[in-house]
């Protein structure tokens, strides 16, 4: 049998995979559908798909490569217990380390931050202006993310919409962009990209169809490079309405639109992707 020429790339946190948060937003109560645990972490569960989710992405193995692609840290990203066969890839901090067989590859992690160098305002800088700025009203935590970028854990009723405008305005300016996702605000250097270490995985593979899915801001890079991408009905990029060329706007919110995401990258792969 030879090997899968289709490539799938998809974000996990609330496209593929969903905290109790998130749950909540859109799960409906009649006839909810039966979920697997997913991601545990200091005893407690965390993160779900549905059942029939996990099927599909257990047998999406047969006709793609499967690379999980996500902010996550890799600290973070390990937490999670996907079903099916370990992915050979995967993509941790936005594109900042790509993992072959769960390790960084050193090459790859080199060019980025030569990259980021020399293209966007150093971390430090952006990491002061937070803390100089965010209100510890409505801010939980700071975090930097491996010396990378940076994120807010916030208060999400307490955030004022004008501080949100305002810092995307400021890190604009300095080669960064804001994603707000949930009870996180992002700030990344534009350098960092999904679509640039898909890339790079999809000249390494062989792929001949790349197939993406995501839901934020810092997903957009990710469905743009891809031949065929889907997001989901909720998220920052339903909330824009954002659209593109082959790019596909689903109905569906929350657990039910992972599900419908993952059926879709079966069928689009299933004979090469071009059935």
């Amino acid at each position: 049998m030879s090997a899968p020429k289709v490539l799938v790339a998809s974000d996990l946190d609330r496209t593929l995979i969903y905290s109790s948060a998130a749950l909540a937003l859109t799960m409906p109560d009649a006839r909810a559908p039966r979920l697997l645990c997913v991601e545990v972490h200091e005893s407690k569960p965390l993160s779900y798909m549905t059942e029939a989710a996990a099927g599909l992405l257990t047998g999406l193995g047969d006709t793609a490569h499967f690379v999980p692609t996500t902010t996550r840290t890799r600290k973070q990203y390990q937490r999670i217990n996907l079903p099916g066969p370990a992915p050979k890839y995967a993509i941790c901090a936005n594109g900042g380390h790509l993992l072959v067989d769960g390790v960084s590859d050193p090459g790859w992690h080199a060019q980025v931050t030569a990259r980021l160098a020399s293209e966007c305002a150093p971390l430090a800088e952006v990491r002061e202006h937070l803390e100089a700025t965010a209100d510890p009203a409505w801010v939980r935590k700071h975090r930097v993310a491996e010396d990378l970028f940076v994120y807010l854990v916030v208060e999400r009723e307490l955030l004022p919409e004008e501080w949100v405008k305002d810092l995307a305005v400021w890190a604009e300016s300095r080669g960064w962009t804001v994603s707000l996702q949930g009870r996180k605000i992002y700030a990344v250097p534009k350098p960092l990209t999904k679509s640039a270490a898909v890339r790079e995985i999809a000249r390494r593979t062989g792929a001949e169809l790349t197939l993406a899915a995501g839901d934020s801001l810092l997903d957009a890079d990710l469905l743009l490079a891809a031949d065929r991408g889907w997001r989901p009905g909720h998220g920052e990029l339903a909330d824009a309405d954002w659209t593109a060329a082959a790019i596909t706007a689903l109905p569906e919110r929350g657990v039910l639109a992972g599900e419908r995401i993952l059926r879709e990258f079966v069928r689009a792969s299933d004979g090469g992707g071009r059935g």
